[in-house]
């Protein structure tokens, strides 16, 4: 597995202080993005929390994911939360080092009071002895948050003091991608009351139970207000993948107004599917997305794959990541008709931002929302086998179509065989036959739909000819199901 460092630099360490005039809370930046470029060590908001205990509580949920390997789990350095100040709102998230839970705590409006949020998107320290500090709050007297700098250490502090270089996998990197496009597919399966939810919560594994050779993925069923097991993924069932993993929303419990799950649309996978929970808080919102099982991340779930594969969605997410605008709720129609794009070519050009880490995805608004991850998300494709391997493919030539059908020669020599059936396309390779399409076209599959987007492309005279190289890294159609 590729790994790099990831290099973050704080003026100093983040700190919860007592003061004359009541507690401060002080989380300090990093290096970010913001809409006048990159600053050194942005700031996001000054002001009040209006219920401290529910966020220091979900600020230390989101921390636990940040340390947790919830499959073969074992001590790491975690890598500290992102931010992102999005004008109304900020949001906190982090992703497990075994890349397959993703964490997101919405402090929304509501619970901010006497200052204005500000526009960007930066690591945040979240240090042992604040951590200690944070769980300690006991009451909910107003605590002062500032999110930033402090205008002193801005104008008085000549460099860093505090530096961290953590472990940066590239599957870490792709799975924080992959979490976002497929949360985009789900849609509001059950909502429980706060006292079912907790009861319902408390009853689940705690972690550090997840192994290698486990059984399978578990579900539950809506059963009014309440959920109940099942083994099976009976009608209307909903995956609970590794309910251990969802230990970390016992920090918030106590404050809970609500617990509501999301999944995917369409039938029923024995294999498992991924899911989100998001307990609803008083002013906030605190969300787990749990990748279908707990030994498998979402870096390989390929539903990435043909944005990254198209040239089109490419240049359309150019245009569109310029009309962004840190919104916190991104408007399709809007983004269409400022760009001049249907509204199917915007929601491919969001999920190829999604790929590089430009949008995220909010659940409960059913929308997208503006944020720049700070790492470098030109790897999110440099570092995809399946997308290398279907390029290769193509620029050796080793790809036939023949109206529904595509012939696909190894490097063994092998030929495999892409069908088209109604836009979906099935393959005779091993890949195929083990997920049956549940992690995304296999690089047979995808290396046909380039080709035939490129002979589409020169078809109708808005590229070049076609040839190997150019269908390999220029083609230039939308995403759907199969080829246009």
């Amino acid at each position: 597995m590729t790994r790099s460092s990831q290099a973050v630099a704080y003026r100093q360490p983040s700190v919860l202080r007592s003061a004359a005039d009541g507690r401060r809370l002080g989380l300090e930046t990093s290096r970010g993005a913001t809409p006048t470029g990159v600053v050194d060590h942005p700031r996001f908001f000054t002001g009040f929390l209006t219920s401290p205990q529910v966020a220091a509580a979900g600020l230390l949920a989101v921390a636990d994911v940040a340390a947790a390997r919830y499959h073969q789990p074992r001590l790491r350095a975690s890598l500290d939360p992102v931010v992102t100040g999005n004008g109304d709102r900020l949001r906190f998230e982090s992703f497990s080092d075994c890349g397959g839970v993703y964490a997101r705590l919405d402090v929304l409006g509501p619970a901010l009071d006497g200052g204005e949020v500000g526009h960007g998107t930066t690591n945040v320290d979240v240090n042992n002895p604040l951590r200690e500090a944070l769980s300690r709050i006991g009451t909910d007297d107003p605590l002062h948050l500032r999110v930033g700098p402090e205008e002193l250490a801005v104008t008085t502090l000549d460099g860093p003091v505090v530096e961290k270089k953590v472990p940066l996998p590239d599957r870490w990197l792709r799975g924080f991608a992959e979490a976002q496009v497929i949360a985009a597919g789900f849609e509001l399966r059950a909502e429980l009351p706060a006292a079912e939810a907790v009861r319902f919560l408390r009853s689940l594994p705690r972690a550090g139970t997840g192994r290698r050779g486990a059984a399978g993925p578990g579900w539950v069923v809506p059963v009014g207000r309440a959920l109940r097991p099942t083994t099976r993924p009976v009608p209307g069932a909903v995956c609970l993948p590794g309910p251990e993993r969802l230990a970390a929303l016992q920090r918030v419990l106590r404050h809970a107004t609500a617990l509501r799950v999301y999944g995917p649309q369409g039938a029923l996978a024995a294999a498992g599917t991924a899911a989100a929970w998001e307990v609803v808080l008083p002013g906030m919102r605190l969300t787990l997305t749990l990748s279908p099982d707990a030994a498998r991340g979402f870096s390989g779930e390929g539903g990435v794959l043909d944005a990254l594969a198209t040239d089109e969605a490419g240049e359309d997410a150019e245009l569109i990541a310029v009309l962004l605008a840190w919104e916190p709720r991104v408007d399709v129609a809007d983004l269409a008709a400022s760009s001049g794009l249907g509204a199917e070519r915007v929601r491919a050009a969001l999920v190829r931002l999604g790929t590089s880490g430009r949008v995220g995805y909010d659940t409960a608004e059913a929308a997208y929302f503006h944020r720049e991850l700070p790492y470098d998300a030109g790897r999110v494709e440099r570092h995809n086998p399946r997308l290398r391997s279907a390029r290769a493919l193509v620029a050796a030539g080793a790809v036939t179509v023949d109206g529904a059908v595509g012939k696909v020669t190894a490097e063994d020599g092998h030929v495999h065989r892409v069908r088209d059936a109604a836009g979906v396309l099935s393959c005779s390779c091993l890949w195929w036959a083990t997920y049956r399409g549940g992690r995304g076209p296999c690089k047979h599959a995808l290396a046909v739909r380039m080709v035939r987007r490129g002979a589409a492309t020169a078809a109708d005279g808005t590229g070049d000819t076609g040839t190997g190289q150019d269908v390999a890294g220029q083609s230039r159609a939308g995403i759907g199901g199969g080829a246009r």
